[in-house]
C-alpha cells in the first residue's frame, strides 16, 4: 500500500491556485451580459437606487421581477430598456 504525503507547501500552492481562478472567474462576471439576470443589490447599484425605490418600480409595473427560493431576478434587457426610456 502506497502513501501520499501532503505537505504545508502542497496546501499553500493549492491555495494559490484556487484563489488564483476564483478572481478569474469573479472578473469574468462583473460585467452582466445580455438576457441575464440580476439580483436586487446588482439592479439598485446599476440605477444607483435605493431599496424603496426598487420596490416602488416593482409596484408601478416599471420592473417584472422573477422570484425563485425568495430572491427577486430582474432582466438585464428589461433594466437597459428602463434606462433607455423605451
Amino acid at each position: 500500500m502506497q502513501i501520499d504525503f501532503i505537505t504545508r507547501a502542497d496546501l499553500l500552492e493549492f491555495r494559490n491556485q484556487l484563489l488564483t481562478e476564483l478572481k478569474a472567474i469573479i472578473i469574468s462576471n462583473e460585467k452582466p451580459e445580455p438576457g441575464q439576470y440580476l439580483k436586487s443589490g446588482q439592479v439598485r447599484k446599476i440605477l444607483n437606487i435605493s431599496a424603496g425605490t426598487l420596490q416602488n418600480l416593482r409596484i408601478t409595473g416599471k420592473l417584472h421581477p422573477t422570484k425563485i427560493a425568495g430572491t427577486l431576478y430582474y432582466s438585464l434587457d428589461e433594466i437597459q430598456s428602463l434606462l433607455s426610456g423605451k
